[in-house]
């Protein structure tokens, strides 16, 4: 009588495959809902936390089911694999932002003026939920920044402010930032276009300049409150051109704010540019990225016209 060999079948391997199959079906579609959707953040990276722990016990048993098929030849080394390869996604992706929370500095704001950094027109406020987010940029943030990121500096260009601000526009929507509209940009905007059909007011002299001197002079009178430290900044920067807006990264659309000052020094223009993580206390240096990329593509824009 034939013995018949029944070969026995690795139930690890299987339930490898079938953990596998949820935890990248479950990052696909947080990082949909991310991207394109209505996810924030912060459920976006629990989401990701969630399907890197789910796919870490999948290989587990997919590597108990490659040594049964080893040892006793059991059914599921296709499963392993496929189980194996489902997985990994998950797992990269968390061992990458892993190493990046570990090598880079932890920053969630970078400026390129460490002394007098661009201010919010509108300041950032997001839920953070489970992430934790300081209120302010302290002193040794700065000085952290200035050590890890001493090539993130402003620039100053000679020539117009319109000119410079048109190249701000250009260079954000190249970038991916989507700048508020708000009355000081269309202002300048409208600067910025020339007008057809508009003959300029013809030059006055010296003496048609001078306004006459009145008959009556006013007595000047004492300040009604003294000048509060916000008033001091408001007429330090009251020259300064704010422009504030967001910008997504490409793949996970993670979300970051961002302000570009134009300050008029003499006959040049100085741009400074501020980016912050919207979340979280560390931005894995992509904010520092999104800046440099900023002002490189800045200055190839407004070659020529540079300065030190």
């Amino acid at each position: 009588m034939a013995v018949r060999f029944v070969r026995p079948v690795s139930s690890a391997a299987y339930s490898a495959k079938r953990l596998a199959s949820g935890a990248f079906l479950l990052l696909v579609m947080a990082l949909l809902a991310h991207r394109f959707g209505p996810l924030t953040t912060p459920g976006f990276l629990a989401l990701v936390l969630l399907s890197a722990a789910i796919s870490a016990i999948s290989v587990i048993l997919a590597l108990r089911g490659l040594s049964q098929l080893w040892s006793v030849g059991a059914k599921g080394g296709g499963a392993a694999t496929k189980a194996l390869l489902l997985a990994l996604p998950s797992l990269a992706l968390f061992g990458a932002g892993l190493w990046l929370y570990e090598t880079k500095p932890a920053l969630f704001d970078v400026s390129s003026d460490l002394a007098d950094p661009p201010s919010w027109k509108k300041q950032p406020v997001a839920d953070q939920l489970w992430l934790n987010q300081p209120i302010f940029v302290s002193p040794a943030d700065r000085a952290l920044q200035e050590d890890a990121y001493p090539e993130l500096t402003g620039r100053r260009y000679e020539g117009a402010r319109d000119r410079v601000y048109e190249a701000v526009i250009k260079v954000g929507l190249s970038n991916r930032i989507q700048f508020e509209k708000d009355k000081q940009s269309q202002s300048m905007s409208a600067k910025s276009k020339p007008k057809s059909g508009v003959v300029p007011p013809p030059e006055l002299s010296d003496a048609e300049q001078t306004p006459p001197v009145p008959d009556v002079v006013p007595v000047p009178l004492p300040r009604p409150s003294p000048v509060t430290p916000s008033s001091i900044l408001q007429s330090q920067a009251r020259g300064d051109l704010l422009l504030q807006g967001t910008v997504r990264t490409l793949v996970l659309g993670l979300p970051f704010d961002v302000v570009v000052r134009l300050r008029e020094e003499e006959e040049t223009v100085m741009v400074d540019v501020r980016v912050a993580s919207r979340y979280g206390s560390h931005d894995l240096g992509i904010s520092a990225e999104l800046a440099q990329g900023f002002l490189r593509s800045l200055d190839s824009e407004l070659l020529g016209i540079a300065t030190e």
